[in-house]
């Protein structure tokens, strides 16, 4: 058997082997485990799921060949970069979730929107009236933070909702579905404008705790504000403080800032949970039946990419997330 030109950080399943062969026929692979192998100094590619759970403590310094790291998920906050040697690439499978998370957010909309919770509630009770407050996705403005491949594919599922659909990218550059686009540094003159706000944004340096208590009373007071993106590009305090004190204001979350993955619990340092204007889900956007084949294929193909010499896509910036080094 070949030396391995790729390790496979991911639980071993039917599907990567099935995968693997699909799109990279000839380019040998195996799983990288918590402990060297024979051959393991040879690999020029690691496909990457969970650094714990996945590569351990591997030392990457073994694998002297290594360039190019590809991402089974999307974000790249939370990796360890500084254990990758400086001239290896990283990519994150942006893009790879886009289907599912817009669907998410648009069911989070809905379900906020239409206090879906409450009108079950009456139900069981056996209860007609009073109705909820109901409020209408149908010809409002959504403005979408973070106007990438998630954002697109909200805007698309919202076009059927006749929504006026309102962007903020980096530069402020028009994209298709949008009427308008802001850029990155004018997030409150953008988040003024939006009946519903959806942050799809990644958790970097620049994005960082930017819903701040200004930015959230720069919102419409009765707007809900939908995240699908990182909880940490919200401040967790001046949101909770902000439900308390405007009560028309809503807000459904999928992402949390205490997610204990092993654990499989959330820490709440405030109880957005006794809340009547909060609607959560457990970080599940992603999540259905065919949705590991299809992010793990994503996935691959932008390895192919790599092993064919094409340049990879999505190379992130490591200063994005790095903490800038001082002397001390």
């Amino acid at each position: 058997m070949s030396d391995p030109r790729l390790l496979v950080a991911l639980r071993g399943r039917e599907e990567i082997d099935r995968v693997l062969k699909e799109e990279l026929p000839g380019v040998p692979w195996q799983y990288a485990g918590r402990e060297p192998r024979p051959g393991m100094e040879r690999a020029e590619a690691l496909l990457l799921g969970s650094v714990e759970r996945e590569l351990g403590d591997l030392d990457l310094r073994q694998l002297p060949r290594l360039t190019f790291v590809q991402r089974v998920y999307t974000g790249m906050d939370g990796v360890p970069l500084d254990r990758f040697p400086p001239d290896v690439r990283l990519a994150g499978n942006v893009g790879a979730y886009a289907p599912f998370v817009s669907e998410h957010a648009v069911a989070l909309a809905l379900d906020a929107a239409r206090e879906l919770p409450r009108a079950d509630a009456l139900v069981r009770a056996g209860t007609l009236r009073p109705p909820p407050d109901q409020r209408l996705l149908w010809g409002r403005t959504a403005v979408i933070l973070g106007y990438g491949e998630i954002g697109r594919a909200i805007a698309d599922r919202l076009a059927g909702f006749e929504v006026r659909v309102i962007g903020l990218n980096r530069t402020g550059s028009m994209a298709p579905g949008c009427a308008a686009m802001f850029a990155a540094d004018h997030l409150s003159d953008a988040v003024r404008m939006g009946d519903f706000v959806f942050d799809t944004r990644p958790l970097t340096r620049r994005t960082r705790a930017t819903i701040d208590a200004a930015v959230l009373g720069s919102m419409k007071s009765e707007a809900v504000f939908i995240n699908v993106g990182r909880a940490g590009t919200v401040d967790e305090g001046a949101l909770y403080r902000h439900l308390l004190d405007h009560t028309g204001f809503r807000a459904a979350l999928d992402v949390w800032w205490d997610e204990d993955f092993s654990g499989g619990r959330i820490g709440h340092r405030f109880p957005f949970g006794s809340l009547p204007n909060v609607v959560g889900t457990p970080h599940c956007a992603g999540f259905g039946p065919g949705v590991e084949e299809h992010v793990l294929r994503r996935a691959v193909v932008n390895l192919r990419r790599f092993f064919s010499g094409e340049p990879p896509l999505y190379i992130i910036d490591r200063s994005e997330y790095e903490e800038p080094k001082t002397d001390r």
